[in-house]
């Protein structure tokens, strides 16, 4: 794997194991460089002024947009920028879900869901009279898909699942899960959240209707996201919010509307994230190759794996086995203290880890912890972050 941290200069004011990317991501100075550069070069609003530094914008926009769909496989046209993953799922069950369901019909999930994409679904089944099922986790955090013809049936519209658990680092077999669900003439959601920015993924070859992820997740700056909304959807789609940019002709009575993309980006856009996202995309392509970067991420797991096993006070959760193959997270509960107290007493040797429940709740019940520690890896992590985590926990335990 190529040694990227030099490019980060988050590193160099923060001398910190920064082990918490399933949360964010730092920046590389490229992307600060584009963001920078957006607000003092090129501010000005898109698709609407007609002089240089507008048009110049506007391409910048669009260009970005080509840069996302070619990224995942898709059309420029199936791109929607919105503020991240949750807002993405948010905007799937205003403009499509609310107004298509009713009682008796099935939203189908799984039970590894980010809040994120359970929230808006308990929402919308409140507001329909549609009714939630879901897909079971087991006890070592994998999905029950010996249960998917019994949970996924002709009632049910819509199986919203994510692709790897931020809580667990559990990587979902999508296929037989998608397979089945077109099979009875449901659409698919995927939470790609968490598999954007350390997989190739082509949304051509899932099948899927929508996909959703954040771009300060993968090196790009915060409040910017996609929304991938597959063609054969866009004649399903009601406007999310209603203002400038989204129109095709107003009058004091009556509207109509743009086609997708524009239909779902009302008022002005994160113009400077947009670009900020677009240098973050050049970025991984130029200096990323998915395959290494996988094995990297699995070898710092595996490690760690190795290094927290001989603590006999530490419980690690999760597909373990799995997860040293192709993971970038681990979580696991220390027995007798607190999630919190173990984030804080890292946090005094320089070492940044998320603890809680990880905005999976129901998840943390159902695997029998209140709160547990997670490490999350990425592209400028090292055995070093590794060493060090290793080491206070031996201080810890002496």
């Amino acid at each position: 794997m190529k040694m990227l941290k030099p490019d980060f200069p988050f590193f160099d004011h923060k001398k910190i194991h920064y082990c918490d990317n399933a949360a964010t991501t730092q920046k590389p100075q490229a992307v600060l460089d584009v963001t920078i550069s957006f607000y003092t070069t090129l501010n000005a609003n898109v698709h609407r002024g007609l002089y240089e530094t507008g048009e110049l914008a506007t391409y910048t926009y669009e260009v970005t947009r080509k840069k996302v769909a070619q990224y995942i496989d898709a059309l420029p046209e199936e791109i929607v920028f919105t503020g991240g993953t949750t807002d993405s799922i948010n905007m799937v069950a205003t403009s499509w879900a609310l107004c298509r369901l009713k009682k008796g019909d099935v939203i189908v999930l799984s039970e590894l869901e980010h809040h994120a994409n359970l929230l808006p679904w308990q929402w919308v089944a409140s507001q329909t009279g549609a009714t939630i099922n879901f897909i079971p986790v087991t006890k070592n955090g994998t999905l029950e898909m010996a249960a998917l013809d019994h949970i996924i049936t002709r009632t049910t519209k819509l199986v919203a699942v994510t692709q790897v658990s931020n809580a667990l680092g559990t990587t979902v077999n999508l296929e037989p899960i998608i397979a089945r669900a077109h099979a009875v003439g449901s659409r698919v959601l995927v939470d790609a959240a968490q598999s954007a920015p350390h997989q190739k993924i082509s949304v051509e070859q899932l099948g899927v209707d929508f996909l959703a992820f954040s771009g300060h997740k993968m090196l790009g700056p915060t409040g910017v996201g996609v929304l991938y909304c597959n063609k054969s959807v866009h004649e399903e789609l009601v406007p999310y919010r209603r203002g400038g940019g989204m129109v095709r002709s107003v009058s004091y009575q009556d509207a109509t509307w743009a086609p997708v993309p524009h239909l779902l980006e009302a008022g002005t856009p994160p113009l400077a994230q947009v670009a900020g996202l677009g240098a973050a995309l050049e970025y991984m392509t130029k200096n990323v190759d998915f395959a290494a970067l996988r094995a990297h991420e699995a070898a710092l797991v595996k490690a760690t794996v190795c290094g927290l096993e001989k603590f006999s006070q530490i419980t690690l959760l999760g597909p373990v086995d799995e997860l040293i193959l192709q993971g970038h997270i681990l979580s696991f509960t220390v027995d007798g203290m607190h999630a919190h107290d173990i984030a804080t007493y890292l946090n005094t040797r320089s070492i940044a880890v998320r603890a809680g429940h990880h905005c999976a709740q129901p998840l943390a019940q159902k695997m029998g912890y209140e709160a547990s520690v997670r490490v999350s890896f990425y592209l400028y992590n090292d055995m070093a972050d590794v060493a060090a985590l290793i080491a206070a926990f031996q201080e810890l335990f002496a």
